[in-house]
């Protein structure tokens, strides 16, 4: 399940048999993870009543697998009353667990902006409209967006990470492209956000006697963990691994579509620590050295299949 373009450098006996391609984000373990949830439920059947459904999401590294699945009828027949997903983390330590009440995770935009101007010789800018003037303009006007319109107790991210225009050392070209992301927890704050990415956008580039073209395009909203579920997967979390640690109140600005599944169901989704100092296991996720401790592989299928219990239960 979703394997990633990068050649992997651990020397594990399990390493990738692709050249150019690893699993370095865990959707390994999450499948095994969710086999054995499976298994478990099934064995224990006679002891909850009610229906499961066991998702396996693919294509969850920016190609939109669970919007899919939900377009194509994943919630339906029947319509699941509850959700729960996890991940295996390596940004914290194994034994640490979290399923955080409210915004877990952001909600992912990207966008694509194309600045155009007037091409002229370098040494003539007079004749021109400078495009990566105008592009160097908007790159430092668009970081007041968080800094000066996000309120100081929410939080959002503007990242500029590609800029490419020009082809020589003396040409000032016609037009230059940028690509970055977007990430908020909050509707409001990422509508207020974009709406001051596009003001400033146009604004500058106008000013500099240019003309913009801007692409917005959403990955995923943010994943909101429903606060009575997450209660419930905290209590179970510390009554079947009371070894365990709660770091609940772990968010990230990383993205995960999983949110599209959890939009119209109430839903928990947890981090599950998976990083070993001890075993040099503490390469984070997309890393070529990436890998975990297998215990997390035990702690993810204990709190998944007796929360699942609990919720069939009715054990709120």
């Amino acid at each position: 399940m979703d394997a990633l373009p990068i050649t992997e450098e651990t020397d594990v006996e399990y390493a990738s048999q692709t050249a150019g391609v690893m699993h370095a984000c865990g959707h390994d373990g999450h499948t095994a993870i969710g086999l054995s949830v499976a298994k478990l439920l099934v064995k224990f059947q006679q002891e909850w009543p009610g229906t499961v459904k066991i998702v396996f999401q693919p294509a969850e590294e920016g190609l939109g697998g669970a919007k899919m699945m939900v377009d194509e009828g994943v919630l339906e027949n029947p319509k699941p009353d509850y959700s729960l997903s996890m991940h295996i983390w390596n940004d914290s330590p194994l034994g640490q667990i979290a399923a955080t009440p409210g915004p877990a995770m952001a909600a992912a935009d990207l966008f694509t902006l194309k600045i155009f101007g007037k091409g002229a010789h370098g040494a003539y800018p007079h004749q021109g409209n400078d495009p990566i003037l105008a592009a160097s303009q908007v790159v430092s006007a668009v970081q007041s967006i968080v800094s000066r319109n996000v309120d100081p107790l929410e939080t959002a991210v503007v990242s500029i990470t590609a800029i490419n225009g020009g082809t020589a050392f003396n040409i000032i070209p016609p037009a230059v492209e940028l690509k970055g992301t977007i990430r908020t927890f909050l509707p409001e704050v990422r509508e207020m956000v974009v709406q001051r990415f596009c003001e400033i956008v146009e604004g500058v580039s106008r000013s500099m006697g240019c003309r913009a073209e801007l692409l917005i395009e959403t990955v995923s909203p943010a994943v909101v963990n429903d606060e009575r579920l997450a209660r419930l997967v905290n209590r179970v979390r510390s009554e079947v691994l009371p070894d365990t640690g709660d770091i609940s109140g772990l968010r990230t600005m990383g993205s995960e579509d999983m949110a599209y599944m959890m939009t119209d169901i109430p839903g928990c989704y947890i981090f599950v620590g998976s990083k070993n100092a001890a075993q040099d296991l503490v390469y984070g996720h997309h890393h070529p050295k990436f890998n975990f401790d297998e215990q997390a592989l035990i702690n993810g299928i204990a709190l998944v299949s007796a929360s699942a219990l609990a919720i069939l239960n009715d054990q709120f």
